[in-house]
């Protein structure tokens, strides 16, 4: 049904979408020209705050929109094409009544916060990242939340993302590419760090025919199959013979990763690089065994696309700064605009081939 009377939505996300760029916030907007403002404080709260959005649908909309239409006829057909996931803390260290906020754990910094950490999803063809879509996790040990959810109708889109907070990382994970791709959003390969790289996480998402790239960690608890023995990350590399020399790239070798549903091995690359800050050796590993070990670790480095994106997002787009709302549907709505405004950045940087990062874009006089 038609909204009948008031401001209409699109006016309020337009407001909203460019308040960022006055320079000011919400309340000193209003404040400068109080008569001349049709939109009020009380309607973008609830704008913001309303539980049947559906947010999710809305990005993945306008990131497909923007890839097919804007991205893709700018680059080759040949270009690989990555998902890039990753998790970022949403700070809310000075609030206390925030729905389903939680205890973080920040692993930059290895210390506890109040807020949430942002699961990140981002597409990228090595010269655009867009963000295609987003999960505002909470935690899901119950001990660590110090909020508890609102009691809402469990058929609103506003109820599925509160119960979506409450997954592990690695399942919200498999479900952000699983719903990106029946949006229309697809990729060659996924990248992600070693956070999330276990081995029942790449084997799932290799039922949903995505293959991965992702970086390793040596852990006493996970193996892989090598010539007949379980060697653990660390004993591979010990096993395997290195490159002579110098070289970037030490060795490659073909390991078991497990076994899919039918009880067949499943086999991947992993490819140990030289770590030139310490010296020492870092690990990579491709689900797909074709690609070239030089092509593994190049399409690897796109993932520090999305580390910038959380720069800017952070540092000028106003995450977690701009609107401090108590509920879980003004985060998620506010978390949505601000991709949103990374998109038409991006979209303008790359069909204006301007060179500028999009950080130096705000000082630009």
């Amino acid at each position: 049904m038609a909204k009948q009377c008031g401001i209409a939505p699109v006016a309020v996300m337009r407001f909203i979408f460019c308040l960022a760029f006055t320079g000011k916030n919400l309340f000193r907007y209003l404040q400068a020209d109080p008569a001349g403002n049709e939109i009020g404080k009380d309607t973008v709260y609830r704008f913001l705050n309303s539980v049947n959005a559906n947010w999710r649908k809305f990005l993945h909309l306008l990131s497909a929109a923007v890839i097919r239409k804007q991205i893709l006829p700018l680059t080759s057909e040949q270009t690989p094409k990555v998902f890039i996931v990753d998790d970022s803390l949403y700070n809310r260290n000075r609030s206390k009544k925030v729905e389903l906020l939680a205890r973080v754990h920040d692993h930059n910094e290895n210390r506890y916060y109040r807020g949430f950490r942002l699961l990140t999803l981002g597409w990228s063809d090595g010269s655009t990242c867009v963000p295609v879509s987003f999960s505002l996790l909470s935690s899901a040990k119950e001990k660590n939340r110090l909020m508890p959810m609102a009691e809402i109708d469990k058929r609103t889109n506003g109820f599925k993302r509160r119960a979506e907070s409450l997954r592990k990382a690695p399942e919200a994970l498999k479900d952000l590419v699983m719903q990106a791709r029946h949006s229309g959003i697809t990729a060659d390969y996924l990248l992600f760090d070693s956070w999330f790289a276990f081995p029942a996480t790449i084997l799932g998402l290799l039922q949903q025919k995505q293959q991965v790239i992702c970086m390793l960690k040596a852990m006493k608890t996970i193996t892989y199959g090598y010539q007949g023995f379980d060697l653990t990350l660390g004993d591979l590399y010990k096993s395997v013979r290195k490159r002579s020399g110098r070289a970037k790239i030490l060795a490659s070798v073909l390991v078991e990763l497990g076994t899919d549903d039918q009880g067949k091995a499943v086999m991947a690359k992993i490819v140990f690089v030289r770590n030139r800050s310490t010296r020492k050796w870092l690990a990579l590993l491709s689900t797909d065994v074709t690609l070239a070990d030089e092509e593994i670790v190049k399409l690897y480095k796109r993932r520090w696309d999305i580390e910038v994106f959380f720069k800017i997002t952070k540092s000028y787009l106003r995450l977690a700064k701009e609107f401090q709302s108590r509920s879980y549907d003004a985060l998620v709505a506010h978390t949505t605009i601000v991709f949103s405004r990374y998109i038409m950045l991006e979209v303008a940087r790359r069909t204006h081939n301007d060179p500028r990062t999009l950080g130096t874009l705000f000082h630009a006089g």
